[in-house]
């Protein structure tokens, strides 16, 4: 006797699903992408890389905010977080609210700015013009003793496939800083490297990506901060 279609295909089967805009049917690993709350030094708009200052009680209020905003996101199966204090203090108000534990990992880690840690746009401008004009123009160059942001992609591509292998087919809150969450917003879009110049993320701000066993990714909000601008 042969099977009827309706028969032959499970129910739930992802061959039963309509496509997506993208014409997919299978479901995606979907990164929900929070940046840590307030510090003193980027109260001052200080280059903050590899320094270790914690939240600010406006920063703590601002990362309440955000992780009442990030559970209205269905199914979550994890938090992982930079190891630095910022953002391990913001994950840690997630973790409040979904008792999940969080799992700290090094890749998330914020650019190392090297010598122009601490110091302002104007001051790093005026310590070095000539390297800091080139560094706002050409993700090679590095900061003196720091990282280039040719370095955090490499190093975000390789913490994203490890992600995607950890927690295939999950919702995972990723709490990290500017660099690497613009970092893996350029590689969901597939843009270059102008974004990074060019897009403006908030405090305890939340984007969302997803990646498909395909490949493809689809970028589903970026920089949502209203949750805390009240």
């Amino acid at each position: 006797m042969t099977a009827t279609a309706e028969e032959s295909v499970p129910e739930g089967d992802s061959a039963t699903k309509a496509p997506s805009w993208q014409g997919r049917r299978s479901d995606p690993t979907r990164f929900i992408l929070l940046r840590h709350g307030q510090t003193p030094l980027s109260m001052e708009r200080r280059y903050s890389g590899r320094g270790n200052p914690d939240l600010t009680d406006e920063g703590r209020r601002q990362a309440r905010a955000a992780a009442a905003r990030v559970v209205r996101e269905e199914g979550i199966a994890a938090i992982v977080t930079s190891p630095l204090r910022r953002a391990r203090s913001t994950a840690e108000e997630v973790a409040v609210l979904t008792g999940i534990d969080v799992v700290e990992h090094p890749g998330l880690i914020e650019n190392d700015f090297g010598d122009w840690e601490g110091l302002t746009f104007t001051e790093a401008s005026q310590r070095d013009p000539d390297l800091h004009r080139a560094w706002l123009s050409d993700i090679t160059v590095p900061a003196p003793g720091g990282e280039s942001f040719a370095q955090v992609a490499e190093r975000i591509s390789r913490t994203k496939a490890e992600l995607l292998q950890r927690y295939p087919v999950q919702t995972v809150v990723l709490v990290s800083h500017v660099t690497p969450i613009k970092t893996l917003l350029q590689d969901a879009l597939g843009v270059g490297p102008e974004l990074l110049f060019r897009l403006h993320l908030d405090l305890a701000s939340v984007s969302i990506a997803e990646y498909f066993d395909d490949g493809g990714s689809v970028v589903r909000l970026v920089n949502d901060a209203a949750h805390w601008r009240v």
